[in-house]
């Protein structure tokens, strides 16, 4: 690595950054690729031997003034180096991004002792494009929507400079820097927001973005929120009206079968205590009479009664269905 070409290369610029010169102070240039760029030569050398400018570490072009020859050392720069105006400024057209670096031009002369010595620094920059915008995660709370905004380029961020302005607001207002913190409220008036890209040869600036568009959701949010409360209450709203009516059906049942059950037993407390006859409740009366001799019978003359006692009812239900059972009669002669 220490003997390295990339190594050398290093050094060599480093050296030429830091080395003292004797003609002023290293001058910067910038352009554009695919543009030109001149690096400007003013020299009060009267009697020049020869120019040499060198990139990096490479010489570049040697001039040989007063009808010498000009020497590319590469083919590929004879068509994109020049000299306008017959003068020693060089012309470097057709710019590449890997034109960017350190240039060095040395003046021979015999008058001098040492050589004249300029140095640049060229930066070659792309033109931006169109800067994109990309939105973060969004909250959306009570109809305020919060989020941040992104702006960023595809290519060529060398020394490029965002800018933000939010616009519809009383006061404008600018953010230096990619990223934009935004807070939107529903209802408030609409904002309009736009990304500036700046680099040292061109500028360029986002498509307008609108807050209302952009938190659609803060809306959506809500009305999301509704439909899916409404979902939730209409099943629940829907099972306690079931459970309601079916608790009340079997309350109405419930007193139903009270009041029936009252009603027999009202009609049983009013049911009189009869019992069926039986052998075993009937008793017979005789009426003794101090003449002992018995009479004939006289069917038209004879009179017949029953005397019966009641017994505690058991089953007064029974007397719905009481059986036919002999009755007895006791017979008692009037004469």
């Amino acid at each position: 690595m220490a003997g390295s070409p990339t190594c050398f290369t290093l050094i060599y610029i480093l050296w030429q950054l830091t080395g003292s010169t004797a003609s002023g102070s290293v001058k910067e240039l910038v352009g554009s690729i695919g543009g030109a760029v001149t690096f400007p030569l003013k020299s009060e050398v009267k009697q020049v031997d020869s120019i040499v400018w060198t990139f990096n570490t490479t010489t570049l072009v040697t001039i040989q003034p007063e009808g010498g020859p000009m020497i590319v050392t590469q083919n590929r720069n004879k068509e994109r180096v020049d000299f306008p105006d017959g003068g020693y400024s060089l012309k470097l057209s057709k710019l590449k991004k890997n034109d960017s670096g350190i240039y060095n031009v040395e003046i021979y002369s015999s008058s001098l002792q040492d050589p004249f010595t300029r140095k640049y620094v060229l930066r070659v920059y792309e033109h931006l494009s169109k800067p994109k915008v990309t939105m973060g995660l969004q909250s959306n709370k009570n109809g305020t929507c919060v989020t941040n905004l992104t702006c960023r380029m595809e290519h060529g961020e060398e020394d490029v400079i965002y800018t933000w302005k939010a616009l519809g607001q009383a006061v404008n207002e600018s953010h230096n820097g990619s990223i934009l913190p935004i807070s939107w409220r529903w209802g408030e008036s609409d904002m309009t927001f736009i990304c500036t890209v700046r680099n040292p040869v061109s500028s360029n600036s986002s498509s307008p973005i609108l807050a209302r568009k952009l938190c659609e959701g803060a809306a959506d949010d809500s009305d999301s929120s509704m439909v899916l409360l409404c979902l939730l209450l209409v099943p629940l709203l829907l099972s306690l009206f079931v459970l309601g009516l079916f608790l009340w059906f079997l309350k109405r049942e419930t007193q139903e079968e009270s009041i029936e059950e009252k009603k027999r037993v009202d009609i049983c407390r009013e049911t009189p205590n009869i019992r069926p006859y039986s052998g075993e409740n009937t008793e017979y009366d005789t009426i003794p009479y101090t003449n002992r001799t018995i009479p004939m019978e006289d069917a038209a003359n004879t009179l017949y009664s029953t005397v019966e006692i009641p017994k505690k009812i058991e089953n007064p239900h029974s007397l719905l269905t009481m059986p036919d059972t002999p009755r007895l009669f006791a017979y008692e002669n009037v004469i």
